[in-house]
């Protein structure tokens, strides 16, 4: 190693470390009024599912979500977990959170039947009470896929998740939709 290089790498350590301890001295800002959605999710949630197939056939199974608040509130974190028929459990973990460059809600979801993470950003609508969503990621098959889903908040204590996928014909059709009641 040269002696320039050193002294390079020497001072940059040094605006480092210094910036470091400027940033342990400042708290870190508290969470916006963006992340009073996320806080409003926070609980156990019973789930209804309802899934339509591309042909029109539909099945019902239950789940269950547990939604905390993480990272000084700033993001939640979702658990789901349910039966999709018989003998088929479903598990998922999902994180959202707000992010202000983007000025959108930002997430990534992984599950027990797909082939990786997805990713989706959205936006809330406070007069409708609905956070509009798209998401892509690879399904079962490792292909990637898009959707698009819409959660309208009901009142404090119930939602329904609204998945829509393209089907066959190019359009768009409802896949999966999700009614929650929130545990007492």
């Amino acid at each position: 190693m040269t002696k320039a290089f050193v002294c390079t790498i020497t001072a940059a350590l040094i605006i480092i470390a210094g910036q470091g301890a400027a940033l342990a001295q400042a708290p870190p800002p508290p969470p916006g009024p963006e992340h009073q959605i996320l806080s409003s999710e926070a609980g156990t949630w019973d789930a209804v599912v309802e899934m339509t197939a591309p042909d029109g056939n539909s099945m019902r199974s239950t789940g269950m979500e547990e939604d905390t608040l993480s990272c000084g509130g700033r993001c939640l974190v979702s658990a789901f977990k349910g039966d999709l028929m018989p003998g088929a459990t479903f598990e998922g973990r999902g994180v959202t959170t707000w992010d202000g460059a983007k000025k959108k809600y930002v997430g990534a979801w992984t599950d027990s039947m797909s082939s990786g993470m997805s990713v989706s950003e959205g936006t809330y609508d406070a007069s409708t009470k609905t956070m509009t969503s798209t998401m892509e990621g690879p399904d079962m098959s490792g292909a990637v896929v898009k959707s698009r889903s819409t959660v309208q908040y009901t009142d404090t204590d119930h939602k329904v998740m609204t998945m829509f996928m393209v089907g066959p014909d190019g359009k768009e059709a409802q896949g999966v939709k999700i009614s929650y009641t929130r545990r007492k």
